[in-house]
């Protein structure tokens, strides 16, 4: 009985409360309305990407009207309201908006309709109103912002930070601030661009209230897509070799990928038990891997959406804490690279262009390897594709392991050749930035690092690494000495 009430209860709470059995129940904007608009409609109505001339990220903007002229939401009076006439399912079963989406199911548009009736009343928490942020208001910093995400264009000629709602792209000749792409996701927990370089990727959202995939245009500053997806922050972006998905995982324990196009999703798998914290495609992409909290590596077939094998061993204990961080060891030529090398090199600034390059001639590597790292420090190497019979406690996929680093890895990346690779760590205040050779061992501890490093990218060349981490610094360092060139910090003037 006591178990009967407490389910009435907790369904009591769970809905809008009606005062009388023939009137609508009290629908609340912060609670009711608020959600389905950032699930369904902010990320083609927001401040970076108005589709229609309509933003519905805040509830001031709601009432104005849109580039037909119609007022979105008139307050207690449906009919007249330009969004009800978009939401409403035709007799064909499909609605205006969501564009190019299912409609909002039956409940969620009464909602919606019964609010605007209510007086479209904005009951938003004094504590909870946030202050706006866009391009016209662009977040101030009291302080450099925690760098989660870095990433080098394919050209060289960029670098991206993660900021505070924000991508910050960095020129690299002098390292000068050239664009600010201010998005509604208050975390930006990781970015990458794709491998053609046409398209910046990030992943992050809102703690507790959605997890968002971005797609820029990083020359024209253009927000290209923004997709909802879940409740909560997204981890861990990675892009197919083609520049046509994107993987990337989410903490209610799935990996999905979502053509880089429409922001369709194309694959979700769920057979991980705690959060999906990185990714990465295979190099033919049909393939990806995944890595979490739950201390294992997972393997997906992409066309199918079939889980394939836990790349690591499923003994407890194998491995010592969760996964945070994954990537692909490249199969690039050393005469490709001696070729970027050669005429890109030229693109760096001056003081940089007498860094030594690694010296060609190590053995490409054939087949799909994988570098990963988390909570106990320690990079190991895994063969993607299993090749003999799996048996109890084996741990067969595993060609090496390398010196555990201080505290937790938070990231790693292989250099375009493959043969050397970047991690970061960090432990009670402070942190480290490595440079590995992947076939001997062998590694260069980086200078002059003066706290937690959660974030590190190559240079295309092969010559430079970038890291960056709790106090905003950006280090760059000379990947075959560990000698810092330079540093900045992230902090936007204005």
């Amino acid at each position: 009985m006591r178990i009967r009430y407490a389910l009435f209860a907790l369904a009591a709470t769970s809905f809008p409360v009606s005062a009388r059995a023939d009137e609508p129940a009290k629908v609340s904007y912060f609670k009711d309305v608020r959600p389905i608009f950032q699930q369904h409609c902010n990320g083609c109505h927001q401040p970076a990407k108005p589709l229609g001339g309509y933003v519905m990220t805040t509830h001031a903007d709601l009432l104005k009207p849109g580039d037909r002229g119609k007022v979105g939401v008139v307050a207690g009076k449906p009919a007249a309201s330009h969004l009800v006439e978009q939401i409403k399912v035709l007799n064909n079963g499909k609605a205006e908006m969501p564009k190019g989406r299912d409609p909002l199911n039956p409940i969620q548009i009464k909602l919606v309709t019964d609010w605007i009736a209510q007086g479209a009343v904005d009951d938003t928490p004094a504590s909870a109103r946030a202050v706006v942020v866009d391009a016209s208001n662009p977040p101030k910093y009291s302080a450099p912002p925690v760098v989660t995400g870095l990433a080098f264009s394919p050209d060289g000629k960029a670098l991206a930070t993660t900021g505070y709602h924000e991508i910050l792209v960095y020129d690299t000749d002098r390292y000068a601030l050239k664009a600010r792409l201010i998005g509604i996701s208050e975390r930006v927990q990781s970015i990458a661009y794709s491998p053609d370089g046409k398209k910046l990727a990030a992943v992050g959202g809102a703690p507790g209230r959605f997890g968002e995939v971005q797609v820029w245009n990083p020359e024209s500053e253009k927000l290209l897509i923004s997709t909802p997806v879940t409740f909560d922050t997204l981890y861990g972006v990675s892009w197919s070799p083609d520049s046509k998905a994107l993987a990337f995982g989410c903490s209610d324990n799935t990996v999905r990928a979502v053509d880089a196009t429409s922001g369709k999703q194309i694959l979700q798998m769920g057979t991980h038990s705690d959060w999906v914290l990185g990714t990465v495609f295979s190099q033919d992409g049909l393939h990806l891997v995944s890595v979490g909290r739950d201390m294992s590596m997972k393997l997906t077939e992409v066309p199918t959406q079939r889980f394939v094998d836990n790349v690591t061993s499923i003994t407890p204990g194998a491995l010592k804490g969760g996964l945070m961080a994954v990537d692909r060891r490249p199969m690039a030529s050393s005469a490709k690279v001696r070729l970027w090398s050669t005429v890109h090199t030229l693109a760096l600034p001056k003081r940089m262009q007498k860094v030594p390059v690694d010296t060609p001639g190590a053995k490409p590597n054939v087949y799909d390897e994988v570098i990963i790292a988390g909570s106990d420090g320690k990079p190991r190497l895994y063969k993607v594709h299993r090749e003999v019979k799996r048996e109890i406690g084996d741990d067969s996929n595993k060609v090496r392991e390398y010196d555990a680093m201080p505290g937790r890895i938070s990231t790693l990346a292989f250099n375009p050749e493959g043969t050397k690779f970047a991690a970061v760590s960090s432990l009670d205040g402070k942190g480290e930035v490595r440079v590995y050779d992947a076939n001997t061992g062998s590694k260069i501890v980086c200078e002059r690092v003066t706290g937690p490093v959660y974030a590190v990218a190559w240079h295309p060349g092969g010559v430079v690494i970038a890291s960056a981490g709790f106090d905003g610094t950006v280090w760059l360092h000379n990947a075959a000495t560990g000698k810092l060139l330079q540093s900045f910090v992230v902090l936007p003037k204005k």
